[in-house]
């Protein structure tokens, strides 16, 4: 298979210190690539070394099949849209959009096509003879995205675009990504810390931590299947719960103090063995009231805070005697001290091993 991206063992180091740890990710012609992680964890170094902005220590980055590993950025076919807008304030849209192509040297009709279809793809045709200072900052974001559309690419590379957005705008800019992603089919590869995000946009996530990709798959398969701890951990708002306890190879079931949960309809990623573990499951995945009486595991529980949330509410309690937390609709009639029976399938849990953190 061809590639539109690859990189192959790709390390970066800034003296002793190392940022990027032997890094290997292919990606396919047309896909929406999302890079995943907290502050720190790499991501915004790994897209800048795909741009040739950072010089890297080791291995090759290939672009179209061609080795870009010591190109020049504007030799490496691609678009780039920052965090900052980086408007030039004294151009108008038009200006900016334009600037570029007229250092590369295109034609005036080119340019003039350009520019047209772009703004026309970003609906900011009514704002071609603004200035930036004239512009909210929705319109000045996609003024530095149609900058990278006129380019007319096969790589857009998005470093946490939407982060200076209010929410509002930063779910009607999402929406606007992904449509311009369905009608371009181009390979894009998306910077962001906001898990939201990265579910609603791509068709993979590669979630990092320390320089290491710990997990690249589908948004699915990320949710539902976390590969260790910290992946499940930073995917879900609020995140999962974790129960520390023991799992009994022999007995297929999770132990806690006083009690045991048959691990009835759970697929184990690995031979089961005994040991110290943690069982996590989802608040989303907790039912209350009279159904959770139906599920393989229930239990009575003491109602700690709750939080509305409009759509939903979401409660604490304690379990096992530990913290839990789980979600109810938004007009349940629940406060502090109810009792309530909630429940849960094992089926739909993650189990993770206490010493490697890996999923078992």
């Amino acid at each position: 298979m061809s590639y539109s991206v690859s990189i192959n063992n790709l390390s970066l180091s800034f003296g002793a210190v190392h940022v990027l740890k032997n890094l290997n990710l292919e990606i396919e012609n047309g896909e929406f690539l999302v890079l995943l992680g907290s502050s720190g964890c790499g991501k915004s170094t790994l897209l800048n070394c795909i741009a040739g902005l950072l010089d890297i220590t080791e291995g090759q980055i290939f672009i179209n099949q061609r080795n870009v590993t010591w190109a020049e950025p504007k030799d490496r076919g691609i678009g780039m849209v920052f965090q900052s807008y980086a408007l030039y304030p004294q151009m108008s849209v038009e200006g900016n959009l334009s600037f570029g192509l007229k250092v590369a040297g295109l034609g005036q009709d080119e340019i003039r096509k350009r520019v047209s279809r772009a703004a026309e793809i970003l609906q900011i045709e009514a704002l071609l003879n603004r200035k930036p200072a004239a512009l909210s900052g929705g319109q000045r974001q996609r003024v530095a995205i149609g900058r990278a559309l006129v380019r007319d690419v096969d790589v857009f590379l998005f470093d946490e675009p939407l982060s200076n957005l209010d929410a509002k705008l930063r779910a009607d800019l999402r929406v606007e990504i992904k449509r311009l992603h369905q009608s371009l089919k181009n390979t894009m590869i998306y910077v962001t810390h906001d898990q939201v995000e990265a579910m609603t946009l791509a068709d993979r996530i590669a979630v990092m931590k320390g320089g290491v990709i710990q997990q690249l798959s589908s948004p699915a398969e990320i949710y539902n299947q976390p590969a260790n701890k910290y992946v499940a951990d930073f995917i879900g708002s609020p995140s999962m719960n974790f129960v520390d306890g023991v799992v009994s190879a022999s007995s297929h079931s999770f132990h806690v103090p006083g009690e045991e949960i048959a691990l009835t309809g759970y697929e184990f990623s690995q031979t089961p063995r005994d040991g110290k573990a943690w069982f996590g499951i989802r608040p989303e995945h907790v039912v209350s009231g009279e159904a959770a009486t139906a599920l393989p595991f229930h239990q009575e529980v003491a109602v700690e805070i709750v939080e509305p949330m409009g759509a939903d509410t979401l409660v604490w309690t304690t379990l096992f005697n530990q913290p839990f937390r789980f979600r109810m609709d938004g007009q349940a009639a629940i406060g502090s001290g109810d009792r309530v029976v909630i429940g849960f399938d094992p089926a739909r849990a993650s189990l993770f091993d206490q010493s490697s953190e890996v999923r078992l």
